[in-house]
Order: C-alpha cells, then structure tokens, then sequence
C-alpha cells in the first residue's frame, strides 16, 4: 500500500496542471495585500478573508481535477490492465487512490496556508485593527476545508467508478459541491415558518436531498477565522467524525462499483 500510494503522489507531482494551479495559487496570494489595501479599515479582515478563500478554491479545483481523473485517466490508458494483474485487489487500488490525493491535498494546504500567513502579515500591517490576527483559527479553517475535500474526494472517485465519459463525474462532482454547500440554508428555509406556499412533496424531497448529500457548508469556518467568534469544540469534533464516516462509505460504495467493473 506504501509503495502505491508513493507511485500516485509521484505521478499527482507531475501532473503539468497542478503546476500551474499552484503556480496561479502563489499569484493570488501576491495580489492578496494589494487589494486589501483598498479597505481603508478592515484590510486586516479583508486579508485572512481573501486568503482563506483563494486556499479554499484551489483546494476545490484540485479535488475536481484529481477526483475526477485519478481512476478514468488509468482505465483510458490501460494502466489498470497492468496494474490489477500484480497481486493488489482493486480494493486497495482505489484506496491508494484516495490517500495519495488527500495527502497531496494535505500538502498543499500546508504549502499554500504558509503563503496565506505571509499575505495575512503584510494585510494586517497595513492598517492596524482592533482584534489580533486569530492564527490557530485560520490553521482550523483550512484544516476543515482539507476534510471537506476529503469528502468530496471520495464522492469524485465513487461517481468516475460509475462513468464512461471524462465530464460526466466532472460536473456531477461540482453539481454535488453546490447542492452540499446551500443545502443547510435551504433545509432552515424549508422547516420555518416562512415556507408556507412550498407543499409537501417538495419538502420531503428537500430533506431527502439534505439527508443524502453531505453538508459542505458544516466545514466553512472563515468566520471564526476573521472575528473573534469562539468555535465549539464539539461542533469541530462532529465535523470531523462526519466527514471521516461519510468519506468511508463513499469509499466503501467506489470500491464495490469498481469491483464490478468489467475492464474492456
């Protein structure tokens, strides 16, 4: 398993377009003290804002281009054919899989989180603000953003077990990622009192999907991160056990999909 997993980081590491994602990463994070200079008073709030969010779209964009692609780009060139005749179960293919993606997402949360704290330092600099500059909070919201895209991770490589195309667990994939990530809102919207005019139908398939997809909104701590907001420790703790059970079932489902799979 060690040995497969170091293979598909080797082969995530030369990947010519996670290069330029990177590369573009190390861009935004440069232009991070420059636009928050255009906030007179909060250029402070404006920087961590900034680079939490850029942190967290690449970490998206990668998820999509790994997730995606890890499995199909195998079965497209025929490596599966070599690589299932050795003595490894497809069970452990997919996931070495997953491990190498999520410990190379891992890497680039921490290599990007550097870059942010640098451009966070250079914000706060530039105009004093009134709270301090919450580093154990911003290490908390991109850890939780790393165990969101774990999750989605495992949802990208279950849907391309499943697909015969290149887009189709591509959009399905981002399709997922919206819904997870309004799902909580309008799930509050459809049990209050303000939903009247919805019917019955509507709101049991709401809750359905509510149920089923996972809560991406649930990891979204940049608030906690800007303001001196105190998280819950526990409401953490639920969120990590969530996403690690909720990764492991989708696993467990691209496993059986896969063994199933008959290689043409």
């Amino acid at each position: 398993m060690r040995a497969l997993i170091k293979l598909n980081l080797l082969l995530i590491l030369r990947d010519r377009t996670i290069h330029i994602l990177l590369a573009f990463a190390a861009i935004l994070m440069i232009i991070v003290p420059m636009v928050s200079a255009f906030s007179m008073r909060q250029s402070q709030e404006m920087a961590i804002t900034l680079s939490l969010s850029f942190t967290s779209f690449i970490l998206l964009v990668s998820t999509i281009i790994l997730g995606t692609t890890v499995i199909w780009r195998d079965i497209e060139r025929r490596y599966t054919h070599a690589i299932l005749s050795l003595p490894l179960d497809r069970g452990r293919y997919v996931l070495g899989k997953y491990l190498a993606v999520c410990i190379f997402l891992l890497g680039s949360a921490l290599v990007i989180g550097c870059c942010a704290v640098i451009a966070i330092k250079i914000g706060s600099l530039q105009n004093r603000s009134d709270f301090p500059v919450q580093w154990d909070r911003i290490a908390l919201s991109i850890g939780m953003d790393v165990l969101k895209y774990s999750v989605l991770t495992a949802m990208a490589m279950l849907i391309s077990t499943v697909s015969t195309t290149f887009f189709m667990p591509v959009f399905v994939t981002i399709a997922l990622f919206l819904t997870g990530s309004a799902s909580q809102d309008v799930y509050e919207y459809i049990v209050s009192a303000q939903a009247k005019n919805f019917n019955e139908f509507s709101k049991a398939v709401v809750k359905i999907v509510y149920y089923i997809i996972p809560n991406f909104g649930a990891f979204d701590y940049k608030l906690y991160a800007v303001y001196p907001i105190k998280a819950d420790a526990m409401g953490i703790v639920y969120n990590a056990i969530y996403a690690v059970v909720y990764a492991a079932m989708a696993l467990s489902l691209a496993v059986i999909c896969f063994n199933r799979r008959e290689m043409s």
